[in-house]
């Protein structure tokens, strides 16, 4: 079958409507669990697609009709040219810059069937370059060949994600002289001169071309500071300044491994009985016990939407009830500048319930239950966002499991 609907890119114009109709076709029947036999033609390039699909809808107890329609329309009125069909997908790029799915929330509608399948063909042929300037459409394509089965009906399009680069922290830097150092640099004061420069020029480091903050450079730059006054005071006597060590134990303590961050399937959802902005979770992390947890997200998502969902989980916070409901873990969310879109970061489809997310170079035993008192979450949180490919990150390094990184559709988002 996906031989037959898969797009071929042939120069008819009249060749390339009738393969996107099919695919429609194909696609929303098998979603509405319809037998697509009796809506196909013979001459399917020249059938009224709107009309057929309002036929097929009236076969089924489809919701949101008229929004799916609409999408229709612009799934029918797709060009035929590339340049002109090209200009299209740019629009539905910025359309998908503040949502997940075309009509909101999670779950894929039958607007993203039908949007997608008569996108299918042309994307599958586009060159990978071509292809990368529209990141919120490949995002939700990718999105939905992940949750929708269209039943082999339509090829797998192969995403060429980036590769990821690490960042490395200047304060693995040895700044320590030994005291032969000391001393023989004592005895050339004026040279200090130089030492301030190597000072100036270890702060411009501090920034990535980004303009984010990836490493942490005031520890090297205090290190420096005190060997300088040492030197000025002729001392071949090393100390750890208090400071730097205090800055050391507040670091360490804040770091993203001190959280328990585990896959999570939410198996239950439903809303928090005296909170209207409240929803109540049952989440399965794969040790024979549902865990309860309370999030805000019920004026995000629905109940439905989260059902079967896979969420990233903080479970060593310490337990507390909301509104007299007990949570037990904190469910990690991406939201908008504006806060108008908030959703859960997705692990991909392969990861394992209840394994640990990692971080590439960090290392470390997570806190049995973290301590309120040390406000340890507000501190990390500054750091986590999603990167301009939708990757949630923690200072630039992405979340990371056993089939790939977590996600979220909305990019260059705060994660809390």
């Amino acid at each position: 079958m996906s031989s037959v609907i898969t797009a071929n890119m042939e120069s008819s114009s009249g060749e390339i409507i009738s393969t996107r109709n099919k695919a429609i076709i194909y696609a929303l029947c098998k979603r509405l669990s319809i037998d697509p036999s009796k809506f196909l033609m013979e001459n399917t390039r020249s059938c009224d697609i709107l009309s057929l699909l309002s036929s097929i809808f009236q076969s089924s107890a489809s919701k949101n009709q008229d929004e799916v329609m609409k999408w229709a329309t612009y799934a029918n009125n797709l060009p035929k040219e590339t340049d002109s069909c090209l200009v299209a997908l740019k629009g539905l790029n910025e359309a998908l810059s503040q949502k997940a799915v075309l009509l909101g929330g999670l779950r894929p509608s039958e607007a993203d069937v039908v949007v997608f399948s008569a996108l299918h063909g042309f994307v599958s042929h586009l060159a990978n370059e071509m292809v990368q300037k529209y990141a919120n459409v490949i995002r939700w394509l990718d999105y939905i060949q992940n949750k929708e089965d269209f039943g082999g009906a339509l090829d797998w399009i192969v995403i060429n994600k980036p590769e990821f680069e690490y960042f490395f922290s200047l304060d693995k830097i040895d700044t320590n002289l030994t005291a032969k150092k000391i001393t023989q640099a004592s005895k050339d004061v004026d040279k200090t001169e130089g030492s301030t420069d190597t000072q100036k020029g270890l702060s411009e480091k501090k920034e990535t071309s980004d303009g984010k903050a990836s490493v942490d450079s005031d520890k090297v730059y205090k290190g420096a500071n005190n060997t300088a006054l040492e030197l000025n005071k002729k001392s071949t006597d090393v100390k750890l300044p208090p400071l730097e060590k205090e800055s050391t134990e507040k670091e360490t303590e804040c770091a993203i491994n001190i959280l328990n961050l585990q896959v999570g399937l939410i198996r239950k959802a439903w809303k928090h009985p005296s909170a209207d902005s409240l929803l109540v979770e049952e989440i399965d992390l794969g040790d024979g016990n549902l865990r309860q947890v309370v999030s805000g997200l019920a004026k995000y998502c629905s109940s439905d939407d989260l059902t079967n969902r896979r969420v990233v989980l903080i479970t060593n916070v310490k337990p507390g009830k909301l509104r007299d409901v007990m949570s037990s873990g904190l469910v990690l969310c991406a939201s908008n500048q504006d806060h108008t879109v908030v959703e859960p970061i997705l692990p991909p489809n392969g990861a394992q319930i209840g394994e640990r997310v990692t971080f590439s170079g960090i290392e470390g035993k997570p806190d049995d239950i973290l301590n309120p008192k040390k406000k340890q979450l507000e501190k990390i949180t500054p750091h986590l966002y999603t990167d301009d490919k939708g990757v949630a990150t923690y200072k630039g390094v992405p979340f990371m499991t056993s089939a790939g990184p977590c996600t979220s559709s909305i990019c260059n988002a705060g994660i809390k």
